[in-house]
């Protein structure tokens, strides 16, 4: 089975033996607008969409002059500032839109994309708190515009073999999912002074921003939806007053919401993160028959190292795959240019938005929340 699922482990299972019809490099390539031009933005997405084959970055929306200017002279990119976007400036060149701004700005963001009829994908989590991602869902289903949530670990060739193998029984019975993501918010030259630590445009700290990695991950590699949360947050250091700095969920699958008790039948899944400390990003599955570990998991662009252990032996996977997040763009790309599906959609989001959203009502009051 080992050789059966990992013999090509980076084919685009979506695209088809043909890509569907879509020639890579022709004029059906979907042209993206980038709103918010930040670190991640200029140097690792727009990038991505410049050395896909179903992407083309066209339009930059910032309202630094300087950023705007640099972007025109490395993409060839036309740049504009949010009131010109608003106005619908250049909508002649953009035919979807990617939403990088602050959480609590994706909502006004992708609303001005789907009024100018435009496909968005949008930064994960979908918003700052529920209510406001539930609005940016239905402002995208009002207008008839696909959306897809920015999951680029789904559309990760390796990830996707691995889901292939959870799916055919490769691990036996799922039991337990563990998963890390630590990334030192304030290293470098980064200080308190940042849209993260900002409770009101983050929503939330640690397990909004990385948190929700290992927490989708799972949920993709098993095809399995929370039904508790049970969490606790930490944060010692007073730069990280208005968000959580440490978070530990555990979060149950199957057996059912109304279960009494957190000892109901299904699988657990524990997922941490914190903006501070060493730097790790982990997802390890743990079945009936088999395991699977795999380190740098969670990284722009990182070399998955991928352990697998069953009856039938061990096999350790690294180097293999594609950069996710040209894999990610190439993918709603292609899906909006062919009418495809897209599986991190809205309805996804929301999922994990309302797991979040438990998980922190679960650190304030101590008590396990049924979804």
């Amino acid at each position: 089975m080992f050789e059966s699922t990992f013999a090509d482990a980076g084919r685009r299972d979506w695209a088809g033996d043909e890509g569907d019809g879509v020639d890579a490099g022709s004029d059906a390539v979907t042209r993206i607008a980038t709103v918010g031009c930040g670190n991640y933005a200029r140097s690792v997405s727009i990038p991505a969409m410049a050395r896909g084959d179903y992407a083309a970055p066209t339009v930059v929306v910032s309202g630094d002059a300087e950023k705007r200017a640099r972007l025109v002279d490395e993409f060839g990119v036309t740049a504009i500032d949010y009131d010109e976007y608003e106005a619908g400036a250049a909508t002649d060149e953009y035919d979807a839109v990617y939403v990088a701004t602050p959480n609590r700005l994706h909502l006004p963001h992708v609303e001005t994309a789907a009024d100018h009829g435009k496909h968005a994908i949008c930064e994960k989590p979908l918003e700052a708190t529920v209510e406001r991602a539930e609005r940016l869902v239905a402002a995208c289903d009002d207008a008839g515009v696909r959306l897809m949530t920015a999951y680029r670990m789904q559309t990760d060739p390796v990830i996707r073999r691995l889901r292939e193998f959870v799916a055919g029984g490769g691990i036996g019975d799922l039991q337990r999912a563990v998963g890390d993501f630590t990334f030192p918010v304030l290293g470098g030259d980064a200080g308190p002074d940042q849209w993260r630590l900002d409770g009101r445009l983050a929503g939330g700290g640690a397990l909004y921003d990385v948190g929700v990695y290992p927490l989708n991950t799972a949920r993709f590699l098993a095809g399995d939806d929370p039904v508790a949360v049970s969490a606790t947050t930490r944060s010692p250091d007073p730069a990280f007053d208005e968000v959580d700095q440490h978070v530990d969920v555990r979060v149950e699958f199957g057996g059912g919401a109304d279960a009494d008790s957190a000892d109901s039948d299904g699988w657990i899944g524990n997922v941490s993160a914190s903006f501070s400390g060493h730097p790790n990003t982990s997802l390890e599955l743990l079945g009936s028959d088999g395991r699977i570990a795999v380190r740098s998991a969670f990284q722009p662009g990182a070399d998955r190292e991928v352990t697998v252990e069953t009856a039938e032996g061990t096999v350790k996977l690294a180097g293999v795959g594609a950069d996710e997040t040209v894999e990610e763009f190439d993918y709603f790309a292609h899906a909006v240019a062919t009418g495809g599906d897209i599986e991190p959609d809205g309805a996804d989001g929301l999922i994990d938005m309302r797991t979040l959203a438990a998980a922190q009502a679960s650190a304030r009051t101590g008590e396990r929340i049924k979804l």
